[in-house]
């Protein structure tokens, strides 16, 4: 009966258990599953962890230029992984990693005495698995909680990393999970990942990192912010030590290896922090992310879920025509040529203010407003304006709906002080009509009399800052490009305004690939790129005027033209004149002697040019011209007037056309006729090596080829003087506008085209003599000297040997003017040559 007893009560004791165990069973399952939506990744999130990655921009030889990141991380694979890296990161965090699940089992004994202690630095005893775990969700913070709490806060966290690091060994493979956490930990200073930590710590690629340098890295996986290289190098040398012990320990290295690595010093002399706007070509770089912004908003290269591409977070790699050592030639020769123009500029204006020299009434106006623009722009402005308009500015748009900016608010100033400004702006189509009722509204509003209060308490109190002396760093020419200074902020708009310019650009004519871009001076001071800003082109239009002629008429270059004053007027031709034209040579004499054509563009005489246009006829088969040479004539001005003037001053350069425009058309000479449209990306791949974009040679012929070569020879004997000491071939020509604003030179050899422009950001920052401020001297010594550098590069493609095309059969025209003039004796109607008829219809087709 006893024995009956208790084996029932056995029985009673074994059921429940057996419940209990269920029973923790499902309340473990269920406390997963519940914990399962709390914020875990899940498996999308997982397939496809959320790494920011760095754009690559590569050069032509698959050299990096630089990147575009939010984060700076650029993904390693583990084969690619330096192994010093993975013995050590295996060996100090987790040397059982290779062998467990993600969840080492011997280590929870460590997280359980730091819940029971509530000491949470006993929690590192997590397996590589579980901390990229951490990282794939938000840590709580524990500052603050109460003992209880933090026990389980920091229970739930472990948890959540064991349910996900056991999720990450079922989806990845365990070198995948070592090298996506060396890829997406965050070293600090803008270092994330193992490859860009590499890179700002030490100044190399990762997988050439020795013993120690791996082993100060993967110390600071522990704590970033303790173990700081740059703050606190003793114990980052005590923590790489014990990464170098474990090592020992685990046999990856010897003791006598130990002992010898351990006492060296840290080394961190390379350190630098990166940016995307530093390192070579940033004006390119500038630029070139603006054209990708672009490009991926058409459909056609977005990703496959039509969303855009997104060029600071989706490792995309840009391949790009620019050559690396090119470009390093033509900013160090840019730097050195512009010092100079400087040094020349500050001489000659020392004693004058170009903001009021030599200015009348109407021009001192206009620089007075330019630089209460510029102050505008500026933070301090922007900064002062928020706190002290932007509350009424709100309330009177939603009372008027007119938002009103600085320069309305001054219309309505001066309306309410004299009455017909309005009406001004209205009938010269400056404001609409309907906005100039707004303002009469605004005006005659309750609101207006505390805006006119608080806008000139404003102005008052933001001029005296602008006049107040701080300390500032400013640009300079020396090796740091920049310099300590105590200046006004006004005085410091003005004195990076003095700053002469440039523009420059390098093509390949035979492909279009553009090799060099230097948009500025120094991209951290002056961001606006003068390779795509529209300048008066000068005396460099004239070639296109003189090969319009050649091509048409078939006029030798050796054909005299005398030096003297020629009117355009009302009649003449197609130009359709109002009044009579007669342009002066620009130093306003006329010799009266007989100039060829070879000549005039030599010396760039007025007269010639004008005489040529005058002989064409029309000033639309010049624009044709120049549109088959990828210049738009069509593009019209802000006023409406196209770009490129229906008028016969255009042979005088009175266009405004871009560095990029010129050079692409210059192109064309050093290609045999035909233009090849200049372009600066090859292709783009997505993170995973798809290529999503490929660029496709577009060209077509614009002049026939002896004509072509022709022009050849006249750029050739234009640039004879300054390059006959050089191996290449050289053509050019240079251009000088009005008052010596601009400055240009366009160099042209069998390979490369080299288009310079420079000048001030504003016309008054200029020089005040032709000797001073021509294109031969502001503009063609760069060329010089980039030229030079690139005949004694062993680095570059560049050919010194290379020659201009000649045209199969020889040429119809006559560039022998010994041979000219004694067939020109003997008849006289030799002047003209078989001119090409075809292309003039096609010039004013394509005009």
């Amino acid at each position: 009966m006893n024995m009956d007893k208790s084996i029932s009560t056995y029985s009673q004791y074994s059921k429940k258990l057996w419940y209990a165990a269920f029973g923790l069973a499902g309340i473990s399952i269920l406390f997963f599953v519940i914990l399962s939506f709390q914020g875990l990744p899940d498996f999308k999130q997982l397939e496809n962890p959320d790494f920011d990655l760095a754009s690559q921009v590569i050069d032509i030889k698959s050299r990096e230029i630089g990147r575009y990141y939010t984060q700076n991380r650029l993904p390693v694979t583990y084969d690619e992984l330096n192994p010093f890296l993975i013995d050590a990161l295996v060996s100090t965090e987790d040397v059982r990693y290779f062998s467990h699940s993600g969840v080492d089992i011997k280590a929870l004994s460590r997280v359980v005495m730091g819940v029971i202690t509530f000491n949470t630095s006993k929690g590192r005893g997590s397996t590589i698995t579980q901390q990229l775990a951490k990282l794939l969700f938000d840590r709580p913070d524990f500052e603050g909680m109460g003992k209880l709490k933090k026990v389980w806060t920091l229970a739930i966290t472990k948890f959540k990393e064991w349910i996900t690091a056991v999720k990450l060994e079922k989806q990845y493979t365990k070198q995948e999970i070592l090298a996506m956490y060396l890829n997406k930990f965050n070293f600090i200073y803008g270092a994330y990942g193992i490859s860009a930590a590499s890179e700002i710590y030490f100044g190399k690629n990762q997988k050439d990192l020795n013993i120690e340098e791996a082993a100060t890295l993967v110390g600071m996986l522990k704590n970033p912010a303790l173990f700081n290289p740059v703050r606190r190098p003793d114990t980052v040398i005590n923590r790489r030590m014990i990464v170098l012990n474990q090592m020992r320990k685990e046999d990856y290295i010897t003791r006598h290896q130990y002992d010898s690595l351990k006492t060296l010093p840290l080394d961190i002399s390379h350190f630098s922090k990166q940016s995307h706007v530093t390192g070579p070509a940033p004006y390119f770089r500038a630029e070139l992310a603006i054209w990708l912004k672009e490009l991926f908003e058409k459909e056609e290269y977005r990703k496959p879920n039509g969303e855009k591409y997104n060029i600071y977070e989706d490792g995309l790699k840009v391949y790009t025509t620019i050559d690396l050592d090119m470009q390093e030639m033509a900013e160090e020769e840019m730097w050195k040529h512009m010092a100079t123009v400087q040094d020349k500029y500050n001489r000659v204006w020392a004693k004058k203010d170009p903001w009021t020299f030599n200015a009348d009434e109407i021009q001192k106006k206009i620089r007075k407003e330019s630089l209460t623009h510029l102050i505008r722009l500026g933070g301090r402005y922007v900064a002062l304006r928020e706190v002290r308009l932007t509350e009424l500015l709100d309330q009177i748009e939603k009372a008027h709906g007119i938002q009103l900016t600085d320069w309305d608010i001054e219309n309505i100033l001066q309306e309410k002080a004299k009455a017909g400004r309005i009406a001004r702006l209205v009938s010269g189509k400056t404001i609409t009509p309907d906005r100039g009722k707004k303002y009469k509204e605004v005006m005659n509003g309750e609101l207006w009399p505390g805006l006119v209060s608080v806008w000139k308490k404003f102005q008052t109190d933001i001029m005296k800052e602008m006049n107040t002396p701080v300390d500032m760093m400013v640009f300079d020419y020396n090796p740091a490009g920049e310099k300590k200074a105590n200046m006004t902020p006004l005085d410091s708009i003005k004195y990076h305004r003095r700053f002469m310019q440039t523009g420059i650009l390098a093509i390949d004519p035979k492909t279009g690939e553009v090799k060099t871009w230097v948009g500025g001076i120094n991209n951290k001071y002056f961001q606006y790129d003068h390779t795509g800003g529209s300048r008066q082109v000068g005396s460099t239009f004239k070639p296109f005027v003189y090969a319009t002629a050649i091509t048409l008429q078939g006029i030798s270059p050796c054909f005299p033209v005398v030096d003297q004053p020629y009117t355009i007027g009302p009649g003449d031709g197609n130009f359709g004149m109002i009044s009579s034209w007669t342009p002066s040579n620009a130093d306003g004499k006329f010799t009266a002697r007989s100039y060829t054509l070879f000549e005039g563009l030599r010396d760039s005489r007025n007269s010639i040019s004008v005489f040529l246009m005058q002989q064409l006829g029309n000033a639309n088969v010049v624009r044709g011209l120049v549109n088959n040479m990828g210049i738009d004539s069509s593009v019209r001005r802000s006023d409406g007037e196209y770009r490129v003037p229906n008028q016969p001053s255009i042979c005088l350069g009175s266009a405004d056309l871009s560095v990029m425009e010129m050079t692409g058309a210059y192109c064309t000479f050093a290609n045999n006729g035909v233009f090849v449209k200049p372009y600066f990306v090859s292709s783009i791949e997505d993170a995973n090596g798809k290529v999503i974009y490929r660029a496709v040679k577009e060209e077509q012929v614009a002049l026939p080829p002896k004509a072509n070569a022709v022009m050849v020879d006249m750029l050739k004997f234009a640039a004879d003087y300054a390059f006959r000491d050089f191996k290449s071939e050289v053509g050019g020509k240079t251009g000088t506008t009005n008052d010596y604003v601009d400055g240009w030179f366009m160099g042209v050899t069998p390979s490369l085209v080299v288009g310079t422009w420079v000048g001030g950001e504003d016309p008054w920052i200029r020089f005040n003599s032709l000797a001073d401020g021509q294109g031969a001297v502001m503009a063609r010594p760069f060329f010089k000297a980039f030229l030079q550098r690139l005949e004694n590069s062993t680095t570059t493609d560049y050919d010194p040997n290379a020659k201009f095309e000649k045209p199969v059969g020889g040429l119809d025209i006559e560039t022998d003017c010994n041979k000219y003039n004694a067939l020109r004796n003997q008849n006289s109607a030799i002047d003209h040559f078989n001119p090409d008829k075809n292309f003039e219809e096609e010039f004013i087709e394509n005009e």
